[in-house]
């Protein structure tokens, strides 16, 4: 590949127009959509995201292996770019992609039953190979580094294998990151070699620099999966309408219009990311990007800088970009949404399009608020109006629509606040105890393991958020919750957990977290039979290093609370008072097993 002017085609679209980026739409305007996206991303951009595609679906397959795929489709998009009414030219760019995937040779051998995929018609074959796209490949083996002067060296003498090797190498242990964040990451990674070259340390300045990369994809992977979970599970409506939420408090001066505009090509951007479609999605993001750019003063004052960045940082930047500060002059909305006699008719005469309006009304408001948080808001004054409007009195029906309301946020403040406190107060450890406790009562089914890694997963959004300012630990809290809570809801659909976790995930995207937090004992479950094995002390539990003691004495909890989920919480703390002072005993004897087995 010549990635020499890689870099810069990758958001080079300054002069394109803003598109209809619905795929109908858009197959209605080009006969061969191959050709166009080619001509739209140029040979070395379209090579990359080619690459990206097919790293992305066979996590096993070698570099070199990749690139004569690669080159398939690179000399189908050229012939079809020189002749777009030649036969093969007029399949969709997924279609063409999953049949290079369905013609190698022995592909049963490396991926066994994905290759059963290839006997589906679509979509219903993509969504096949999608199932089989591992998060996280145990088989890929962990990067390791070449020497500080190999490196170097390497990347200055062959700069071209050197880039395709690192996206190559990103793709197939992300499967699930978007194209354009991956051409962005391989932009970071260039400039950390440009700038660490020159170091007299080159290994312990890139080594700073390589972390902050990888936190960077995780925590962008980890995003992005959830909100392809969340499209795929709840679809297009409660997508938008989130989407809808988000971006009115980051744009909150930009006009209602702009931003329906935005969210319906975004959705359309996500679509086509979450189903593997990386060059639609590498091409139709830039155009957005692109149009964005061009109304920057009306969109925010927060991405001005962006638009002047670099094309190949453009796009991450203005995702990462502060919300803009809100309008001044912003009126109350009990005028419009409780006081206006028209409420109902409005309301009536146009049901989604008033809803929406709200929706943005509200968020740009309120900055603060989790867009789970406002979207049940929103669904809690649907309801009031659907039953107001059915009365003889409507406005008399709804005249304490404000305290209705209030109560949504007073319940996530509250949840926010004990949490907070709690974690304040008592450190990591004890919160994660006390989230241990919770949630092995409410699905003791789940393995110990994986409550722990839930567990944890709570208490890192404890350290994350409520170190804060309380104005921003709420929308940081239930943000985060959601995406764990996304994480569990996945694992209930391959294995399920028990009726209630079945309900909290599937019923409301907005009430989910309020749903799991209100989620009691499970009273169906069943505690399995004692097993002695489980509570078998000896004396690693005084000479395992610290951290190892620790998650020893979780795993106790768990399976104790597993064995007697209706424990009170006095009684729990008798147990573990107990614990402590038995480990505190034995440890100081000389015959620690003996003591152990006669406590």
């Amino acid at each position: 590949m010549k990635w020499v002017t890689l870099i810069s085609f990758i958001f080079l679209f300054s002069s394109a127009t803003s598109r209809n980026l619905q795929r109908v739409a858009r197959e209605a305007e080009h006969k061969s959509e191959i050709a166009h996206r080619y001509n739209d991303l140029k040979e070395e951009t379209f090579k990359a995201v080619a690459m990206i595609t097919f790293a992305q679906y066979l996590q096993r397959c070698s570099y070199d292996g990749l690139s004569k795929l690669v080159k398939d489709v690179v000399d189908l998009a050229q012939k079809c770019a020189a002749n777009e009414e030649a036969p093969e030219c007029s399949k969709s760019l997924p279609s063409i992609f999953l049949d290079e995937i369905c013609q190698v040779e022995k592909l049963r051998d490396s991926y066994g039953a994905m290759a059963d995929c290839c006997a589906k018609a679509d979509p219903e074959r993509n969504e096949c190979f999608l199932s089989f796209k591992v998060p996280h490949p145990d088989f890929v083996q962990p990067y390791q580094r070449p020497a500080s002067d190999v490196i170097c060296k390497e990347y200055q003498d062959n700069r071209v294998s050197f880039l395709g090797h690192f996206i190559y190498s990103v793709a197939r242990r992300n499967p699930f990151l978007y194209a354009p964040t991956i051409l962005s990451v391989a932009a970071d990674y260039e400039h950390a070699l440009q700038s660490c070259c020159k170091e007299s340390d080159v290994g312990a300045c890139l080594d700073g620099k390589e972390a902050t990369i990888r936190e960077k994809v995780k925590k962008i992977s980890v995003k992005q999966h959830y909100s392809c979970g969340i499209l795929k599970k709840f679809g297009d409506r409660v997508f938008q309408a989130n989407k809808l939420a988000r971006l009115s408090q980051k744009y909150p001066k930009a006009p209602f219009s702009e931003v329906i505009k935005v969210i319906g090509d975004v959705k359309g951007v996500y679509k086509e990311c979450c189903e593997g479609d990386m060059v639609e999605c590498m091409d139709d993001r830039a155009e957005l990007v692109n149009y964005m750019c061009s109304k920057h003063e009306v969109f925010s004052s927060k991405i001005k800088d962006c638009c002047e960045k670099p094309i190949v940082e453009r796009s991450q930047c203005i995702m990462e970009a502060d919300f803009d500060d809100k309008p001044e002059d912003l009126p109350s909305l009990v005028e419009k949404y409780i006081q206006d006699k028209e409420v109902c008719k409005s309301f009536e005469a146009d049901h989604d399009v008033f809803m929406s309006q709200f929706v943005y009304e509200y968020s740009r408001r309120h900055p603060e608020f989790s867009t789970q948080l406002i979207l049940r808001i929103a669904k809690g004054y649907e309801t009031l109006l659907e039953k107001c409007c059915k009365t003889d009195n409507p406005a008399e029906c709804y005249a304490n629509a404000v305290d209705k309301l209030n109560e949504h946020i007073k319940e996530t403040q509250d949840v926010v606040k004990t949490n907070c406190d709690l974690f304040n107060a008592h450190g990591e450890p004890d919160f994660l105890k006390e989230i241990l406790i919770r949630y092995t009562k409410k699905m003791p089914q789940v393995t110990t393991e994986t409550l722990l890694e839930i567990g944890k997963k709570m208490t890192s959004v404890g350290a994350k958020c409520c170190q804060l300012p309380e104005d921003r630990r709420l929308a940081c809290s239930e943000g985060y919750l959601s995406i764990v809570i996304q994480d569990m809801c996945r694992r209930q659909e391959t294995t399920p957990i028990n009726d209630n976790v079945s309900h909290c995930c599937s019923d409301s995207y907005a009430y989910r977290r309020p749903c799991f937090t209100n989620m009691g004992i499970d009273t169906k479950y069943v505690p399995p039979p004692f097993n002695p094995e489980m509570f078998n002390f000896d004396e690693k539990l005084c000479t395992a290093p610290p951290a190892e003691r620790e998650r020893g004495q979780m795993e106790l909890l768990v399976n104790l609370i597993k064995r007697k989920p209706q424990m009170t919480e006095e009684q729990i703390k008798t147990i573990a008072d107990g614990f402590t002072a038995m480990v505190d005993k034995c440890c100081k004897q000389s015959d620690i097993e003996t003591c152990f087995g006669e406590e």
